[in-house]
C-alpha cells in the first residue's frame, strides 16, 4: 500500500467532512496506521473542531496527530478559499521517528519563556531533523522562538517548517490539536527524524539592481548602502530598471538580506526578503521589517504574480523523489495575488506529482533560508517527504 495519502472534503457538515477525509486516507493507506497525521480545518468547522479531531483520530489511529484551523485549505491540487473545507495528510514512516511536542509562552521571575521544549529534543549540531510546527500568531512568538533556536545554540541544524493559524482574528479564535489535546494558544509540532524531509521556501520575489553592502544602520533603519544614502541607492536602482520594475518598486518595495555571506554570488534562495516599511526623505534612510547590521549584503526585490510564479517553479524544480508534501502558503497569495484558483497547490502537484498534498493558508509561514529558520510573509513553504 501507499506510504502517503491526502484527503479533501468540501462538505459543510463537519461529521460528513471528517468521514469523507478519513475514508480517502483509509482507501490509500489500507490497514496500516499512519505514523503522522496532519489535519487542516476552515473556520466553518471551528465549532466542531474537537469532534473532527476525535473522529479522524479514532478511525486512523495515528502515532502523532497535528491539526490547525486556517482561513483557506489545501488538498491535493486544490485550494479552497473562504469556503467550508477539511483536509488531511497522512504518512507512514517505518524507518523514522516522530515525536510530538507542545509549546507555550509562560511568564516567571525571569520574564517570558517558552515552555514545553523536550529534554530529548535534537541537541546542538544534530542533522537530519525536521520540526513541523503549527502556531497561534496571537499567543506564540514564532519569530523570537526561531531566532533563539539558532542564536542560543539550542538546535542550530534543525529545519523548522510550518505556519501560523489563520482562522481567527483575535486571541483565542484559532484551534490547534496535538493528539487528543485541543489548544487555543501556543504551538504544536512534531520532530521527524530519519525521513530526509526536504524543505522548500519560495518567497515570491526576484532581485533588481545589484547587491549592496550596508555601511550605516540603526536597528531596522538602513542609513547608508555602499557609503551613500540608502534612498539615493534606491533611486539609482529605479533609474536603471525597466518601466515595469519601476512600477513594481513603487507599488511594493522589498529588501533581500543575504543569509550566507560566504558565497561569491547571490541568487534566489540566498536572500531573506523583508518589506520596506518606511522612508525618511530628509535623512535618506529606509526602514525595513527586520534588524540589519552594518556589513550585511542586501539587494532590492520586487514581487508580483509573475515573479511569485517563477520563484515557486524554480524552487520546486530542484526537488526530486517526492512521495508526499505539506504546503503552507500565505493568505495574501491565492486568488488575491494570482487571480486564478489553485496556483501554489496546482504548481506543486504538476511539478512533483500527482502526489498526496495537504496544507493551508497561513498568517505567517515558517521555513529555512540559507540554513537558518525564519518566519516569512507572502511565502509558500513546503515540506516534501521522499518517496
Amino acid at each position: 500500500m501507499n506510504r502517503f495519502a491526502s484527503g479533501l472534503s468540501r462538505h459543510p457538515l463537519p461529521a460528513v467532512a471528517a468521514g469523507e477525509v478519513a475514508g480517502e486516507l483509509l482507501d490509500a493507506l489500507g490497514d496500516d496506521d499512519p505514523d503522522l497525521l496532519c489535519c487542516f480545518a476552515s473556520p466553518h468547522h471551528l465549532g466542531a473542531f474537537d469532534d473532527i479531531v476525535a473522529s479522524v483520530r479514532e478511525v486512523l489511529d495515528p502515532g502523532t496527530l497535528l491539526a490547525q484551523s486556517a482561513s483557506s485549505i489545501i488538498g491535493g491540487p486544490r485550494e479552497v478559499e473562504d469556503e467550508p473545507a477539511l483536509a488531511a495528510f497522512a504518512a507512514r514512516l517505518p524507518e523514522s521517528t516522530v515525536k510530538p511536542v507542545g509549546l507555550q509562552l509562560t511568564s516567571g521571575s525571569r520574564g517570558l519563556a517558552i515552555a514545553g521544549w523536550p529534554e530529548d529534543a535534537p541537541a546542538a549540531g544534530a542533522r537530519g531533523e525536521t520540526l513541523l510546527l503549527f502556531a497561534d500568531p496571537f499567543s506564540f512568538p514564532a519569530d523570537s522562538f526561531l531566532g533563539a533556536l539558532a542564536e542560543e545554540g539550542v538546535a542550530p541544524e534543525l529545519s523548522v517548517v510550518g505556519g501560523l493559524a489563520s482562522a481567527g482574528r483575535t486571541r483565542g479564535g484559532n484551534r490547534l490539536a496535538l493528539d487528543d489535546e485541543i489548544r487555543h494558544e501556543g504551538a504544536v509540532g512534531a520532530f521527524v527524524s530519519g525521513a530526509e524531509v526536504r524543505t522548500v521556501v519560495s518567497q515570491g520575489c526576484r532581485p533588481v539592481g545589484e547587491p549592496l553592502v550596508v555601511t550605516a544602520a540603526e536597528g531596522n533603519v538602513i542609513v547608508e548602502l555602499g557609503s551613500r544614502p540608502a534612498l539615493a541607492r534606491l533611486r539609482e536602482t529605479a533609474e536603471a530598471s525597466s518601466e515595469r520594475d519601476r512600477e513594481l518598486l513603487r507599488r511594493g518595495l522589498h529588501l533581500g538580506i543575504v543569509v550566507d555571506e560566504q558565497r561569491d554570488e547571490f541568487e534566489r534562495g540566498d536572500f531573506l526578503v523583508r518589506n520596506v516599511v518606511g522612508v525618511d526623505a530628509a535623512k535618506g534612510s529606509l526602514a525595513i521589517g527586520d534588524i540589519v547590521e552594518v556589513g550585511r549584503t542586501v539587494q532590492f526585490h520586487v514581487r508580483d504574480a509573475v515573479a511569485a510564479d517563477e520563484d515557486l517553479r524554480e524552487m520546486v524544480a530542484n526537488v526530486d523523489r517526492a512521495g508526499g508534501a505539506l504546503l503552507f502558503t500565505c493568505n495574501g497569495r491565492g486568488r488575491n495575488l494570482f487571480h486564478v484558483p489553485d496556483h501554489d497547490a496546482g504548481t506543486v502537484d504538476r511539478l512533483l506529482g500527482p502526489l498526496p498534498l495537504a496544507g493551508c493558508f497561513c498568517a505567517g509561514e515558517i521555513g529555512p533560508v540559507g540554513g537558518r529558520n525564519f518566519l516569512h510573509g507572502f511565502t509558500a513553504s513546503l515540506a516534501v517527504f521522499p518517496s
